[in-house]
C-alpha cells in the first residue's frame, strides 16, 4: 500500500495514531547513577536464576551500590549524564514530524531504567487517546533481555480504560530491514568522507552489545540477528577492506559472547593494522557505550598498540535515514493492520 494512500484513508477517518519508543534509558545526574543501576539489575529479564524472585532486589542493590562510583566516573567524563535522553528526545520528535506528513501521529519515548519510565509515557498517550499504537523499540536485534524487557514491562503497566482501548500492534525486530540498513551504510559512507588513505588499507570493526552465551543457547535470537545485520551492512556498502565482528559491555563473570573489542584490537594490532573504524550496529543513539567505552577506553587501547588512525562511527540517532527508516517501519505496520482488518 502507498504511503500516501494509506495515510489518507486514516485521515479520512480521523483515526489517531500513537508511536512509543522503547529504550534502555540512562542516569540524568551523577545522583541517578546508582538508583538508574539498582533498576537495571532489578529486572527479572536481566537476572534469573533459581530463587530469584527472593533475592533480586537485595542482589541488585549491592551490585548498584558497588558499581555506582565507578560507572560515575564513566558518565562523568561524557558530560556528568546520559546523552542516550537527549538524543531519544530528538528521535521522537524527529518520527513524529516525519509521520504527521501524512497521520496524526503522537510519539512518546518510555525508558526501561530511567525516566521518562514505561507508566509516564502511557500517561502521555492517555491525553492523546490514540486510536492505534506502534511500539517500537529502539533496539534493531531482538533479545528477551531488551525488546522482550520493555514489552514485558509495557504489558505490565499498560490497562487502557474503558473509554480508551487502542489496536497495538508490536515490531519486535529490524535487524534486516532495507532502510535501517541503507541508515547504517550512510553513517559509515559518512565516516569514510574525508578518510587520508585508500579504505582498503581499512579494518571495519563492527561492534554490538555482547549478551550471556546461556540467554542465546536458550534460543534467543540476538547473536543471528546481529551476524545478519553485519553481513547486509558489509554487502550493501559494497567497501574494500576487512570486516570484524565483536561485543563489547560484559558485565561479570559468565561466559558472553565473544570475542570482545579489547581482545580484536589486540589482535588486529598484532596482526599489523594501523588503521580502524569502529561501527556500533546494536546501538541507534550515542551514549555510554559508544562515547567513552569506545570513543575512551578502546581508543586508548587501540593507541598504545599502535593503531595510528581509529574511527567511531557516531550513533544514528536522529539521522534523517534513520528517521525515514523508522516511519516506514510504523507505516508498513499500521498498513498491515488495516489490511488483516479488511480481509
Amino acid at each position: 500500500m502507498r504511503n500516501g494512500t494509506f495515510g489518507g484513508t486514516l485521515g479520512g477517518l480521523g483515526r489517531r495514531i500513537g508511536v512509543v519508543l522503547f529504550q534502555l534509558g540512562g542516569p540524568d545526574s551523577p545522583a541517578a547513577v546508582e538508583p538508574f543501576l539498582y533498576n537495571l539489575f532489578s529486572d527479572p529479564d536481566i537476572i534469573d536464576f533459581p530463587m530469584a524472585s527472593i533475592a533480586r532486589r537485595p542482589l541488585a542493590r549491592l551490585i548498584a551500590r558497588a558499581r555506582a562510583r565507578h560507572v560515575g566516573r564513566h558518565y562523568a567524563e561524557i558530560g556528568g549524564r546520559s546523552p542516550i535522553l537527549d538524543h531519544t528526545f530528538r528521535q521522537a520528535a524527529a518520527l513524529e514530524r516525519e509521520l504527521r506528513r501524512n497521520l496524526d501521529a503522537r510519539v512518546v519515548v518510555a525508558m526501561r531504567y530511567w525516566h521518562p519510565f514505561t507508566k509516564e509515557a502511557i500517561l502521555e498517550l492517555e491525553r492523546h487517546a490514540p486510536h492505534e499504537l506502534v511500539l517500537l523499540p529502539l533496539y534493531p536485534q531482538y533479545s528477551k533481555t531488551t525488546t522482550g524487557s520493555s514489552l514485558n514491562e509495557w504489558n505490565r503497566r499498560f490497562q487502557g480504560s474503558a473509554a480508551w482501548q487502542p489496536e497495538i500492534h508490536r515490531i519486535l525486530e529490524y535487524h534486516d530491514d532495507p532502510g535501517f540498513i541503507d541508515s547504517v551504510v550512510a553513517s559509515v559512507n559518512q565516516a569514510l568522507a574525508d578518510l587520508p588513505y585508500p579504505a582498503a588499507e581499512l579494518d571495519f570493526v563492527f561492534s554490538a552489545h555482547s549478551l550471556p552465551v546461556s540467554v542465546v543457547e536458550a534460543g534467543d535470537p540476538y547473536q543471528k540477528h546481529v551476524e545478519r545485520t553485519r553481513d547486509l551492512v558489509w554487502a550493501r556498502g559494497g567497501w574494500q577492506g576487512r570486516p570484524h565482528l565483536c561485543y563489547q559491555s560484559k558485565v561479570g563473570t559468565s561466559k558472553w559472547l565473544a570475542p570482545s573489542m579489547a581482545e580484536t584490537i589486540e589482535r588486529l594490532a598484532a596482526g599489523g593494522c594501523r588503521h580502524m573504524l569502529v561501527v556500533p550496529i546494536s546501538f541507534v543513539s550515542d551514549h555510554v557505550e559508544t562515547l567513552h567505552e569506545i570513543g575512551i577506553e578502546h581508543r586508548a587501547i587501540a593507541g598504545r598498540l599502535g593503531i595510528a588512525d581509529f574511527r567511531l562511527m557516531p550513533g544514528l540517532n536522529d539521522s534523517r535515514h534513520f528517521i525515514g527508516a523508522l516511519a516506514e517501519l510504523v507505516r508498513q505496520r499500521l498498513a498491515k493492520g488495516v489490511t488483516a482488518l479488511g480481509s
